[in-house]
């Protein structure tokens, strides 16, 4: 029999190396597991500064069984998403577990107990560290690595997560359509897109990198404008952009963003990210100081994309601007040579998304799902260690 499970509260900076380092060792082998940039991971973990901290605070987690470390876990304080739902809800993310429920349930108790001393009894998650960031915990499509900035876990965990007491909350979907379905495209859409130009008087462009800061900030406007009714949605600090766009700002090519200006003012905007993955694998999460320049010189072998987010204003929407944007990055995909784009993530609520990808002929490849714990509704009591 295998001793019981020690819980280590994280907090040299060897535990903390132990603790991203566990990732490594958990997937070693998986062909599918893609390594976090190792730069981007200490910040959002908070062990190096992140702005999403400034109203926020988390603590770490690790698991270990007879001297070896077997799981791991964070427990957050979204300070902005407590504040922005009324809500006192703690989340919990960056778990990984062997397929133990002895350790992921002294795992989640370990959590549980850390939110008790402040005042928090909801939890919701995986979270890393919000909905703003990588968020979701893959349920179907485990048979492809994931796209650049979305998540990736083995198939057990769900079990380990609703065994605890967690029931689903929401699911996200990602959609994949090929460029030589264009040709197949229903003719209507284009009248769209025309209408679309021709009401508002619409002018398309690329984001600038001339401009990239006043682009960014335009986004911004637009993100936290366009989807306050989506299930989830929380604000965006101006500061939290600024450190996503820094970190991406090398990585943005202009030719796959798409901007809508009517009056020279931007209402809507799409941002598509070639899928670094593959060439991040390479380097092994090794950004700095030579991984970057890896992955500029070779990035113009990636032939897939991921369309982050279509955001359009609210008085503008429902007219069609959305395909309009992407009708704008059409040309400039297939120059590239790209050949398949992932659309994600897409909530199960959004209905006006996901019917407007199907009849275009896009595939649901992978499903991601977000979990709540809610005890005194319909949460049964979880398994105690």
């Amino acid at each position: 029999m295998p001793n019981s499970v020690a819980i280590e509260i994280v907090h040299s900076s060897a535990q903390q190396k132990r603790f991203i380092r566990f990732a490594w060792d958990h997937y070693k082998g998986d062909p599918n597991w893609i390594p976090p940039l190792r730069s981007e991971i200490k910040k959002l973990l908070n062990y190096k500064p992140h702005p999403f901290y400034k109203n926020g605070e988390s603590q770490t987690f690790i698991a270990v069984r007879d001297g070896k470390d077997v799981g791991r876990i964070a427990a957050i304080v979204d300070g902005h998403h407590n504040d922005y739902h009324k809500e006192k809800r703690g989340m919990f993310g960056f778990f990984e577990s062997i397929d133990d429920i002895e350790v992921s349930a002294a795992l989640f108790d370990a959590a549980k107990d850390w939110f008790a001393e402040r005042g928090i009894e909801q939890l919701r998650g995986p979270a890393n560290p919000s909905q703003n960031y990588e968020w979701g915990l893959l349920v179907e499509g485990f048979d492809s690595p994931p796209t650049f900035m979305m998540t990736y876990n083995k198939p057990y965990y769900e079990r380990l997560i609703t065994d605890w007491g967690f029931k689903k909350s929401q699911d996200m979907f990602a959609y994949v359509g090929r460029t030589d379905q264009l040709d197949s495209l229903d003719p209507k859409l284009l009248h769209v897109v025309n209408l679309a130009i021709d009401r508002f008087k619409i002018k398309l462009r690329r984001i600038s990198k001339q401009h990239f800061a006043q682009d960014v900030e335009h986004f911004l406007q637009i993100y936290n404008k366009a989807l306050p009714g989506q299930w989830g949605f929380t604000p965006m600090s101006p500061d939290e952009l600024r450190e996503t766009a820094s970190g991406l700002k090398h990585l943005v090519v202009s030719e796959m963003t798409s901007v809508a200006e009517v009056d020279g003012k931007p209402v809507a905007a799409v941002f598509g990210l070639l899928d670094y993955n593959p060439l991040i694998k390479k380097i092994d999460g090794k950004l700095f100081p030579f991984g970057i320049f890896r992955i500029l010189l070779n990035r113009r072998k990636i032939k897939k994309i991921r369309l982050i987010s279509t955001n359009v204003l609210p008085e503008y929407q429902r007219w069609g601007l959305g395909v309009a944007l992407l009708s704008r990055l059409v040309p400039e995909v297939l120059d590239w040579g790209i050949t398949e784009s992932e659309f994600s993530w897409v909530l199960e609520s959004n209905k006006l998304s996901r019917g407007t990808l199907e009849r275009g002929g896009a595939t649901k490849t992978k499903t991601y799902r977000i979990f709540d714990y809610d005890p005194g509704s319909s949460n049964e009591d979880h398994p105690t260690t």
